[in-house]
This record gives structure tokens, C-alpha cells and sequence, in this order.
């Protein structure tokens, strides 16, 4: 059905050769109902996150990288689990993952497949010892009202016993879609997977098998009742263990600080038909418009007076607080604690236009600005997963293995980006275009860093009843006022330096990509009215 030959007679060590652990031990958690226990139950079924495998294929070429894929069995489960699907990663990174297991406690949860359907099979130079190996993929078929979660992958042409996997009763069952593209050849794919329905309201479940043409279910949570998640004081304990340092640019002007110290040194609130006479917002936020719908009629501003509207522009980074949004995903296996960032002011953008950084006039220019990044840590064991990285309209997922940690403990690194505050995972630029032209993202170590677990705040968990909302986030409106910058007459006094109508072109795309609150066109709305509040991050 296919076939990958290799073309060196061995291939030299690779980095999934080695497993990834986090820096540091994991502490031991505060004592609580369901969380971090090593077991969830679904609702008749029991579900364990399984971290070492046994090595079953490699491929050497082709994926990410073009350095191939390796495919495993999971193996140390405890007693009475079985196997739901195989575990599959790229090569070009280090061993970091898992699957989850099953036990059946109600007696039908779980069903052996009646047959197996294979769906590819190739060869591909194994390098422990020099001779071609035939990969097998296998696609349990379900017996009726049970559904196959994963793959089985042999180096025989014999079908798999009917026992190595169990297939799941349909309604523990519901929809996946294809995530990242794990490795392909010739027509046959192989991607991770995750549940079409997703957000803090969302019952279905990642399985952490991989996923091929057509695609396979996930699981769904039965019994989601939140039992599994952290409480507060767990929470407290998983962000000090976690909370990020942020290193901001020694060239940055405009700092972060907390949302009090921007009340309290200024802030007004206006409304529509009253604009000569804004009112002061009290020092939390009390006397802000609540809830309802964003209508347009009410947004903030810096003081009028321009001393200490140029000193609130600059931010705070001694008051800087951060606030935690504590969120159910994939129906309550993973917590997401997303972390908000407020900057008064947000400065201008800059272009590169090959060798020269062109300033952009007040392009990029805006007030109350909102940045985040998200933590996912696991409900099983604590243990960190990924760190979602906000950047701009957009953002990015950076797994564990490819987190700068400090000082060999468990905390990650952040850089946000000059005047922009976009974050990255790493320092240097980050050009939004192509061939040297586009809006640079500048970031860099300096004196200017926050540790994020000196001050934070829990500000939203929608399932703890001890959580009380401060009155600025469900303030709905915009945290800045809706200004015009002259967005054409800018870009056209940088195209008459440029040279050439194809750099004009791409410089022009570039800018066209920036988000509308970038333009002025929409002063930026809070962490309420974001999507990933209760949606997903991508």
C-alpha cells in the first residue's frame, strides 16, 4: 500500500530518542476532591493519562523536519485498563506525551473490535538496526453502538489480536477533527486529533491517539461536574509552581500595571452625547456600566491633563497585577489558566523595510490594552502541558518541550514585543511579512522582567462559588476610545521611501494584516468579550 525507503543506510540519533521532563519535580499539591488523582471517571467509564511507551515503528523521513515520525504502544497501564489507540509524534522534537487508557466500571463501556481494517502499510529503514521494517496501520471496526478512539500500528502483515484495544460505547463517544500533522507519504497522513466541540462548556474529550483518513471519535465526559478540577487553593499552588517570568524590551516605553492603579491615577469613563463631561472611574471599577451587550455607548480614556496622561501611558510595572480566568477544557481533563495583562497605552508600530526600521507614525497606537497567555495543565497529574502565547488578533500554542524554563525550575519564559506586547516564546524579531519587509515584533531580556506569581489575582472560575468577579470585568464596553489615525496617509508616507512595486506590495500586505484596533478604527474590548474566554484558544 506504500512504500518509504530511507536514503542512508542508518540514520544518526534523533531528539525523540530522548523523553522530556519538566525541570523540576512536581510538588506535592494541596489535598482536595478530584484532582490530580491519577483517574477520571467519564460516567462508566474510567480514564488514566499514560506517559511511557514502548517504541513499535520509525520513519526516518518526511513530517516535520523531514526527520519522520515515530509511532508507540502505550505501556505500564495499571490494572484492569486497556489500550483505546497508539501514540504517534514527529522525530524532531523530544518524547512528550501520552494517551489515555480505559477501564470499564459499568459493565458495557467498553467492547473488543470484531475485526481490524488495514489502512496502510510501508516500509522505512529502521536505524537500530539497518534493515526495512514494514509498518502496519490498523483501524479497529467497532462492533454496533461502540465507536473505535485510536490506531493500532504492528511491523507484521497479521492482523492485531482483537484484544489489544477496546473500542468505546458511542454515547461516551462524540467528534473529532484532524489537529497537527504528525507525518505523511504518498497519499496516506497521519495527524494528532481533537474534539470538534471545545470550550469551558464542552463535555468532549482528547484521547491523545492520532488520527487518520477518516477520522476517528474522541470521548466525552458523562459525569462532568467539575469534580476533577482544582480548587482555589490547588490553584494558587499549580501558579506559583507555573506563573511565567516576563522579560520586557529595554527599549519599552509603555509598561504594564494593574487596573486599579490605572483607575486610580485617572482614568475616565465617557459617555455617548455626555463626551464633555467624563466621569472618574472609582479605584475598583465600581461605578463602570455592568454586563449587557458592548452598544457603543460607553468606552475609557487616559486623564486629559497631558502630564499625567503621558504619565499613565507609561504604565506601572510596580503596581503590575496579573488575572487569572481558571478554565474546564476537554471536558474537564485539562485546566486552562488564562492570564490577562493590562497595558494602558499601546505604543507605535514599526516597519522593517530590509536593512531600515521605518516608525510607522501613530500606527499601532491605542488605549487599554489586553494581553494574555494560557497555561494547560493536566487534571491527572498537575503536570504542565502547553503554554498558549497571545499575539495580537492571533496566537500560538508552544508545547513543553519547547518552553524556556528559568534557572532549571518549572517556570517559563515570556517576551513581550516593543510597543505592541504581542508574546513570544523566545527572543529576537518576529517579522509579520515575508523577504524582509513586514511590522516587527522586538523582543529581548532586560532589567525590565515581572515574575508573574508576585502578584496575581483570581479573577473568574466559573465553577467555584468563591470566586467573586471584580466590577471591571463585566464591564463590557470599550477600554478605549475609537480614534482614526489617518491610516492611508501613514502608509503612503512610508511607500515613497520604498524602492520597487513589489516591496510596496508586500509592505502593504503586511500592514493590511494588523488587526482593526491596531488602526484606531475600534477602541480594544475587555477579556469578557474575547472569543477564547470561553471558547478555545485556536
Amino acid at each position: 500500500m506504500g512504500n518509504i525507503s530511507s536514503a542512508q543506510s542508518s540514520s544518526p540519533s534523533l531528539p525523540i530518542d530522548s523523553t522530556f521532563d519538566l525541570p523540576s519535580p512536581l510538588p506535592s499539591w494541596p489535598s482536595g476532591e478530584g484532582f490530580a488523582k491519577g483517574v477520571i471517571d467519564l460516567g462508566g467509564l474510567e480514564v488514566f493519562q499514560v506517559t511511557k511507551f514502548n517504541k513499535v515503528w520509525t520513519v526516518h523521513e518526511g513530517g516535520q523536519d523531514n526527520l519522520g515520525a515515530t509511532f508507540f504502544e502505550p505501556s505500564s497501564l495499571p490494572e484492569g485498563f486497556s489500550l483505546l489507540g497508539f501514540y504517534s509524534q514527529p522525530n524532531n522534537r523530544k518524547l512528550f506525551g501520552w494517551t489515555l487508557v480505559g477501564k470499564d466500571i459499568s459493565g458495557d463501556s467498553l467492547r473488543p473490535p470484531v475485526d481490524y481494517l488495514l489502512l496502510w502499510s510501508g516500509k522505512a529503514t529502521k536505524a537500530e538496526n539497518n534493515r526495512d521494517q514494514t509498518g502496519y496501520f490498523w483501524q479497529p471496526v467497532s462492533p454496533d453502538g461502540y465507536s473505535a478512539v485510536g490506531l493500532v500500528v504492528t511491523t507484521t502483515a497479521d492482523k492485531p489480536s482483537l484484544d489489544k484495544i477496546r473500542c468505546v460505547r458511542s454515547d461516551l463517544t462524540d467528534q473529532s477533527e484532524p489537529d497537527a500533522l504528525i507525518w505523511e507519504t504518498n497519499g496516506f497522513s497521519v495527524s494528532s486529533s481533537k474534539p470538534v466541540n471545545r470550550g469551558t462548556q464542552a463535555s468532549s474529550i482528547c484521547v491523545g491517539t492520532f488520527t487518520s483518513n477518516p477520522t476517528l471519535a474522541c470521548l466525552k465526559n458523562n459525569k462532568f461536574d467539575f469534580s476533577c478540577m482544582p480548587s482555589k487553593v490547588q490553584i494558587d499552588a499549580l501558579f506559583r509552581t507555573y506563573a511565567p517570568l516576563i522579560y520586557f524590551h529595554k527599549d519599552e516605553k509603555y509598561l504594564p500595571s494593574s487596573v486599579n492603579w490605572f483607575f486610580s491615577n485617572g482614568a475616565l469613563l465617557y459617555k455617548k452625547g455626555e463626551e464633555s463631561n467624563p466621569v472618574p472611574v472609582e479605584p475598583n471599577g465600581s461605578n463602570l456600566p455592568q454586563g449587557e451587550a458592548n452598544d457603543g455607548l460607553y468606552w475609557l480614556d487616559l486623564p486629559v491633563a497631558s502630564d499625567a496622561r503621558k504619565r499613565v501611558q507609561g504604565g506601572d510595572l510596580q503596581s503590575m497585577e496579573v488575572y487569572l480566568h481558571i478554565k474546564p477544557v476537554y471536558g474537564g481533563t485539562l485546566t486552562d489558566i488564562a492570564v490577562w495583562m493590562f497595558y494602558p497605552f499601546n505604543g507605535p508600530s514599526r516597519a522593517k523595510l530590509k536593512l531600515a526600521t521605518i516608525p510607522l507614525g501613530r500606527i499601532g497606537e491605542h488605549i487599554g490594552d489586553w494581553e494574555h497567555f494560557t497555561l494547560r495543565i493536566s487534571n491527572f497529574s498537575g503536570k504542565l502541558q502547553r503554554m498558549y502565547l497571545s499575539q495580537h488578533s492571533k496566537g500560538s500554542w508552544i508545547d513543553a518541550p519547547e518552553i524556556e524554563f528559568h534557572g532549571g525550575g518549572n517556570k517559563p519564559v515570556a517576551y513581550s514585543s516593543l510597543n505592541g506586547h504581542a508574546m513570544y516564546s523566545k527572543p529576537g524579531l518576529v517579522l509579520q511579512g515575508k523577504d524582509d519587509v513586514g511590522i516587527k515584533n522586538d523582543t529581548g531580556k532586560s532589567e525590565k522582567v515581572f515574575d508573574t506569581a508576585v502578584r496575581f489575582r483570581v479573577v473568574s472560575a466559573e465553577y467555584m462559588k468563591e470566586v467573586e468577579e471584580p466590577a471591571w470585568l463585566n464591564y463590557m464596553r470599550h477600554w478605549g476610545p475609537k480614534i482614526d489615525y489617518g491610516r492611508e496617509d501613514e502608509i503612503r508616507s512610508v511607500e515613497k521611501i520604498v524602492v520597487g512595486e513589489s516591496l510596496k506590495s508586500v509592505f502593504r500586505t503586511a500592514i493590511n494584516g494588523l488587526p482593526n484596533e491596531v488602526f484606531g478604527e475600534e477602541g480594544p474590548t475587555g477579556p469578557k468579550l474575547k472569543r477564547n474566554w470561553l471558547g478555545d484558544e485556536d
